[in-house]
């Protein structure tokens, strides 16, 4: 994104899947964007206390949770702020594990799963998604439940997912592409948060933990991976 931007600052850019426009200065602010970019983010930062109620949810005898994050990124602040914002009234001690690397990511999982009553929080960062399978494997082998902010996390062997769903944010942008193609000015169109996100539950892994998934969850999910 950045590049494009540097590139030009006359061709209308419809970006989709950005965390945080506004902190990384693609746009001036959400509901008036005042350049030649808009489009759709990622999330909202209050997903994060979503992803904690969840892991509460499906594994209720947590009360320590790994939370798997980028502080060098504005997201990965914001949505660490969120979560927080409701591990008190949960019950839940949260411990972050930073997602520079591979073994940063290890010895920080490996740490925290020597103590009992453990959960998992993935947040979505770059490093994160380069590292799904190391951290899916470290997940299984300290049987520590999860909930992950995107689908492919769930759909390699981890338990749960929330997040956006992608193709209905591509088809909303279709929609701005078109205002802008009529003559609707970019700087105008104000940038969208999602409005559709989808559940996605692993019941081989539920089970390999020894948990039992909620009706009620169950009833809620887009997808239910058996």
């Amino acid at each position: 994104m950045a590049p494009l931007l540097q590139a030009t600052q006359t061709i209308p850019i419809v970006f989709v899947g950005i965390a945080d426009p506004v902190g990384t200065g693609f746009v001036e602010s959400l509901a008036r964007p005042g350049r030649n970019a808009t489009g759709f983010t990622s999330f909202e930062y209050g997903l994060g206390g979503k992803w904690l109620e969840l892991l509460k949810e499906i594994a209720p005898r947590v009360t320590r949770a790994a939370v798997i994050r980028d502080p060098a990124i504005a997201a990965g602040t914001g949505q660490w702020g969120a979560i927080q914002s409701v591990a008190a009234p949960l019950g839940v001690e949260l411990i972050p594990i930073g997602a520079h690397d591979v073994g940063e990511i290890e010895r920080g999982v490996t740490t925290f799963a020597r103590g009992a009553n453990g959960g998992l929080i993935v947040t979505a960062s770059t490093g994160a998604q380069l590292h799904r399978n190391p951290i899916v494997t470290l997940a299984a082998r300290h049987e520590l439940p999860g909930v992950y902010f995107h689908r492919s996390f769930v759909t390699d062997g981890g338990l749960i997912s929330y997040g956006l769903d992608r193709v209905d944010q591509y088809r909303r942008a279709a929609f701005y592409v078109d205002r802008i193609l009529k003559g609707e000015n970019p700087a105008d169109l104000p940038v969208q948060a999602p409005t559709r996100y989808e559940l996605v539950i692993n019941l081989k892994t539920a089970k390999a933990m020894g948990l039992s998934v909620p009706e009620a969850m169950l009833a809620r999910a887009d997808e239910v991976i058996e």
